[in-house]
């Protein structure tokens, strides 16, 4: 069940960053809409690499649509992979 505080909460903010773990982030009303999420930092750093990733996959799709997409053979001599 997600944690949702009115961001007026923060006047006690010890209590907020209390109710913050790994996986439950707390999210911050205003006005009853949402406005901002607090999370763990290292659920952010996951968050952000996951991001970065999900990018280049998409830049890499992006390319082969462009460009064609490359064999196992032709990604194994850029890469300089021998057969084994």
């Amino acid at each position: 069940m997600p944690i949702i505080k009115p961001i007026s909460d923060l006047r006690n903010y010890n209590e907020v960053l209390r109710d913050i773990a790994y996986g439950e982030p707390v999210f911050l009303t205003k006005n009853g809409r949402g406005k901002f999420v607090i999370i763990d930092i290292d659920e952010y750093e996951k968050l952000k690499a996951s991001l970065k990733l999900l990018s280049q996959l998409a830049q890499g799709e992006q390319v082969a649509k462009e460009k064609g997409w490359m064999s196992i053979e032709e990604v194994e001599a850029e890469l300089g992979i021998d057969d084994v």
